[in-house]
Formats: C-alpha cells, structure tokens, sequence
C-alpha cells in the first residue's frame, strides 16, 4: 500500500552469550565464534542496502540496534553493520543511534569504535546493582561489571541509559532503591525501570509452575515503581513514560516514536514494521500481518498510546478522535470518574493511579474502536 514515510528504523540482532530465566525475546545463546552470526549480520547488511535502495530510509531520524546483545557481536561484525547504515541512509549527530549493550561486552574499545562509527546513545542491560538479583535472573554479569560498563560508556557518550528491573523474587525494597541510587551516581541520563512479568515457556515460568519461585506480587511492583519514582524525581529526572526517566534533553526519541504512532521498519529475525497512511495502518513480523487497523481503530490506538505518555493527548487530537469514536466522550467522562486519567493545560493525561492500572485504561480506549 502506499504509505507514509518510515522515521525510526529497528534492528534486530538475536544473539547473547546466554539466555536469561525471564527472558522470551527471539534470541539464541550463540559463542562469539559461532558462523551462524557472520551469516545473519551479512543477511542484515544485505536487507539494509535493499531498503535504502527502494528509498525506504531516506526519511528515518531515530535508529535503534537492539536484541538479544548487540555488543555480544563484536568489533569487527558491528564494524560492519554501521558502516552498512552510514552507507545506506544519513547517519549525522542529529540522528539518534542506540544501541543496547551488556555490561560483560561492553569494552572501552568496542566504546570508542562504535561511537566513531555514529552510534550516539548507549542503553546498557543492567537490571540490578545487586549480585544476588543478578544470580536469580540468571545474568551473565555482577555488579562491579556493570558499574565499569557505565564508566567506560560515559568516557564518550553523553547520553546513557540503563534498565533496572523491580518485583524479582528475593529482592527487597532497599536492595532496589539502593541499585536506582547506584545508577544516579553512575551519571546516566536515562533509567527505564521494569517490573518483572513472567512469560509463558521461559525458565521463570517453569520455576513458578513447579513451585521454586514464587510469583512477582503486583503490590511489590506497585510500590518499587513508586520507590524508583520518588528517588528519580527528585534526582532530576522527569519521567517521560510509564517506565522511562530521562534528564532534560535525554528522553529516548526512538522510544517516543512507538508510543506517537511513528511510522517504523523493522529489519532481522522477529523484528517489527508499523506501516500506515490516513486509511490504514499495518504491523507486520517475519512478513506475517500482526495487526490491520481501519481508521477508527488507529485513532483508538493512538489515544491508548498517548496515555503511556506523561504528556497524555492533546485536545486536538481528541477532537480528531471524536469524529471516529462516537462514544469517546462517555468513555473519557468514565476515565476521569474512576481516577484514572485527569485535564489540564489542554491536555488529557494518565494519573499515577491510571499508569498502575495501565489494562483498564488502555483497555477502555481501544474498544472505542
């Protein structure tokens, strides 16, 4: 169909040197010598100049190389993926280029090559300051390893962030707050913070069936988010979505993209691709159609992404929305009477209770549609 221009753009790079217990990414554990690698990161160059060729990337303003472990490929292999990307669209500063990143390949060197080679953001997989977390999620890394990746990182970038995790089985409320306070001291200008979800066939899952590991409480979540928020307001952070924190100028853009109904292109093994245009819009995985949305149900999904946002929807947009979704306005009249969203300065937006209950909101605006 023809559609609007792709502005972020997802690469997908599905090995590691082991899986962890929680984890249910496509991804493979793959040693560095493994040729299976060399063939997929050939495949991916390959898929980049075809794309670029069909001027499919001549529009794209975030990049995102993420996985399993992009930093698990090393040098030589990521030398040649983002010579590939400079060569096929424009790869200037002003483009945001992440990368994720663990801290047991992460080196000093692969730093400064990678940042040489255009990458501008790092997001480093650290989960826990805390060994004994660490040892329950089955990470390849200890505290110590972690630290040193963030100093190596911040030698040259600027702008690095790192995930934490919250509601793992043995972890208490002061292991968590003191990691969210290790981070600020690291310097990073950005921390995603994520409960633990246990998914269907990981190790986790098998674990809470069998009894070894009891299930993630919701209220422990509940109140470690809270934690995280406190602790990360008052560091400086503002928190720009339901689970990301960013210090001023540093909110992720490719992160924005999804939840603003960007246009993205995905490329490699179980990567996604968002293509639209006013009528129509499209997620396709491995080149099976996921999602097909007429024009009411975009304009649902659009407010019920809006609402992962601080910033919430714009009346602009609602009133747009409204010419689609005749019960809009009983729905929102509902939102407001239970809490869960409230008004100001022009603006719906998400309350703190909205984000906790995020399934009944987001629920109640797609079935708008």
């Amino acid at each position: 169909m023809p559609h609007d221009p792709y502005r972020a753009l997802y690469l997908h790079l599905p090995f590691c040197v082991r899986r962890c217990s929680y984890c249910d990414f496509t991804t493979s554990a793959a040693s560095q010598d493994d040729p299976r690698i060399d063939k997929y990161v050939e495949e991916l160059c390959l898929a980049i100049r075809r794309k670029s060729k069909e001027g499919e990337l001549s529009a794209i303003e975030t990049v995102y190389l993420g996985g399993g472990t992009p930093s698990h490929l090393g040098m030589s292999r990521l030398s040649m993926l983002l010579y590939t990307l400079s060569t096929s669209m424009r790869l200037e500063p002003d483009i945001e280029c992440s990368m994720e990143a663990n801290p047991e390949s992460l080196t000093p060197n692969m730093v400064r090559d990678i940042w040489a080679l255009g990458v501008n953001r790092l997001s480093i997989g650290v989960q826990s300051f805390d060994d004994e977390v660490l040892r329950t999620l089955g990470r390849a890394h200890d505290a110590q390893t972690a630290a040193r990746a963030i100093e190596a990182a911040r030698e040259r970038f600027s702008n690095v962030s790192c995930d934490l995790m919250c509601g793992i089985p043995g972890q208490s409320a002061a292991s968590f707050e003191q990691s969210v306070h290790r981070a600020i001291e690291l310097g990073v200008t950005h921390i995603s913070v994520y409960p633990l979800t246990i998914e269907p066939h990981t190790p986790f899952d098998r674990m809470v069936l069998s009894g070894e590991l009891p299930e993630p409480d919701d209220d422990v979540e509940a109140e470690q988010m809270e934690i995280a928020r406190d602790i990360l307001q008052s560091a400086g952070f503002e928190r720009y979505e339901v689970a990301s924190y960013a210090k001023p100028g540093f909110a992720c853009r490719h992160n924005i993209a999804y939840w603003t109904s960007v246009p993205y292109l995905g490329i490699g093994t179980s990567a996604a691709t968002m293509t639209q245009n006013s009528e129509r819009r499209m997620r396709m995985t491995d080149g099976l159609v996921t999602d097909d949305l007429n024009a009411a149900q975009m304009a649902a999904e659009d407010l019920m992404l809006g609402m992962r946002m601080t910033r919430g929807v714009s009346d602009e947009a609602i009133a747009q929305a409204r010419l689609l979704l005749p019960r809009l306005d009983e729905t929102i009249d509902e939102l407001i009477s239970e809490g869960l969203v409230h008004h100001s300065d022009g603006r719906l937006r998400p309350t703190e209770k909205g984000w906790l209950l995020g399934n009944e909101l987001y629920g109640a605006l797609f079935d708008l549609a």
